[in-house]
């Protein structure tokens, strides 16, 4: 069965640079290269088949396929960034024989080259997502289910003697607050209670 090919995005126009070799550690950069005068001129498809990537380098007219670059993962040596600018990657590009080469290539908007670098990492950001999953569902789960017989016992304690002879509390009335009691008379107020109170002097 042929592998499905599915078109992650399209770019009208991508520049390609021949490079000189890496010399340093430091990375390449896209100011040693001569960038007023690229080598080809096409156009650039991103296309994946199945969990493979593939930048494809074709003809903007013909749609004739150039040179093809396998990424095998994301900031690899299979699709670099350069040191010096966000619009230029190196990619390796590689023929049926099995021959590579290490060439430049660039857009005239840097927007283009930002969704070329997020659509490869999305690519495996999705694959690794994919692998996750399946690892967990081949993890053995944890079985709670009651096998045949099993029985369980709960205790819910037991009520103390207190609490079932204790008398309910009355519920209020919904009417409105429940009226409170005189309060008892003092000693005081008793024992004058037969005497006439003296009134003030003028009265």
């Amino acid at each position: 069965m042929e592998a499905y090919e599915r078109i992650l995005l399209v770019k009208p126009e991508v520049f390609v640079f021949r490079i000189p070799p890496l010399t340093t550690g430091r990375g390449y950069k896209a100011a040693d290269w001569k960038l007023d005068a690229p080598d080809w001129v096409g156009r650039l498809r991103l296309i994946s088949i199945e969990e493979q990537l593939e930048i494809r380098l074709e003809d903007k007219t013909t749609g004739a396929l150039y040179a093809k670059a396998p990424v095998a993962e994301a900031n690899g040596v299979d699709f670099e960034t350069v040191s010096d600018s966000s619009r230029y990657f190196v990619i390796r590009l590689r023929n049926d024989k099995g021959q590579t080469a290490f060439v430049g290539i660039g857009f005239a908007d840097r927007g283009d080259s930002f969704d070329l670098n997020v659509a490869i990492q999305d690519h495996f950001k999705s694959i690794k997502k994919s692998e996750q999953a399946e690892h967990d569902d081949d993890t053995p789960k944890l079985d709670l289910s009651f096998k045949a017989g099993q029985t369980i016992k709960v205790s819910l304690g037991k009520k103390t003697e207190s609490n079932i002879n204790q008398n309910p509390k009355p519920a209020s009335t919904s009417g409105g607050p429940v009226p409170l009691l005189p309060p008892p008379p003092s000693s005081g107020s008793i024992a004058g209670a037969g005497r006439p109170r003296p009134r003030p002097a003028g009265q």
